[in-house]
């Protein structure tokens, strides 16, 4: 395990590298969500199984989150784009890594998707777990997080879960962010794992964006929250198998 440090625009970004051997592999870019950070159990477990499947993890913290720079109330989708996109460059630069795949879950998982959509030539395959696909819209809508709001009008700060606030800028940036194109423009293999049980992100914005991609496999685990808390190792093997077979596909 390798713990670095990588820097976007003078933001410093929390970041951890791990590696199943010394040779020669390929890696994910993991992604945590909304108030979340790396070191969640989840995002943890997730990472294990791809590196039981052979591949490199590079798990870090977004902007305003964890360990990383900014502030919470600060970072948008935006920021976030603009922080996977050189954690993108990062990975691109280091010798032992072959092909690059993006993880995310939550906002993360929207995030993967987005860059996904920017770069479909540098990133193989995306892993989403319950991916908040549904937040572009609900932002143009004017309901998030359950608070209403004028989409027209914005305001400065809006409140939000745990006693944290939001800048508006948030919202405004979130409202010009296109999810359906981005899916659009990624032709390659795509998982997403979503639980039945999750109370936060709707299973049908799961089977939307399933049926829209080119290539996708939906798994959706029975009894599973939001979190991946109740079957962490259903989770765990749906990923691990699903690598593996990418892996074996790549060399056929």
């Amino acid at each position: 395990m390798q713990n670095i440090s990588v820097m976007d625009d003078g933001i410093r970004l929390s970041a951890v590298l791990e590696r199943p051997d010394a040779g020669r592999c390929p890696l994910v870019i993991v992604l945590h969500g909304f108030t979340s950070n790396k070191d969640k159990p989840h995002t943890l477990a997730a990472c294990e199984a791809m590196r039981e499947a052979g591949f490199a993890t590079l798990r870090f913290d977004l902007y305003g989150h964890g360990e990383s720079g900014g502030a919470f109330k600060d970072h948008t989708l935006h920021k976030w784009i603009s922080n996977t996109l050189t954690v993108l460059d990062y990975a691109r630069s280091l010798d032992f890594v072959t092909d690059i795949y993006l993880s995310g879950h939550s906002q993360g998982g929207l995030m993967a998707a987005l860059v996904g959509g920017m770069a479909p030539d540098l990133v193989k395959g995306l892993i989403l777990r319950a991916p908040a696909f549904m937040i572009p819209r609900c932002a143009r809508e004017g309901n998030m997080l359950g608070r209403s709001f004028d989409p027209l009008r914005i305001p400065d700060e809006i409140d939000v879960i745990k006693g944290l606030t939001l800048s508006g800028n948030y919202i405004r940036v979130a409202q010009t962010v296109r999810a359906e194109e981005a899916i659009d423009r990624f032709p390659g293999p795509v998982l997403i794992l979503h639980g039945d049980a999750d109370d936060v992100v709707p299973l049908d914005e799961a089977r939307a964006a399933a049926e829209r991609y080119r290539q996708c496999h939906l798994a959706v685990i029975p009894g599973e929250t939001h979190h991946f808390d109740r079957a962490p190792e259903q989770m765990r093997t749906v990923i691990r198998d699903w690598l593996i077979a990418r892996k074996r596909a790549g060399c056929d």
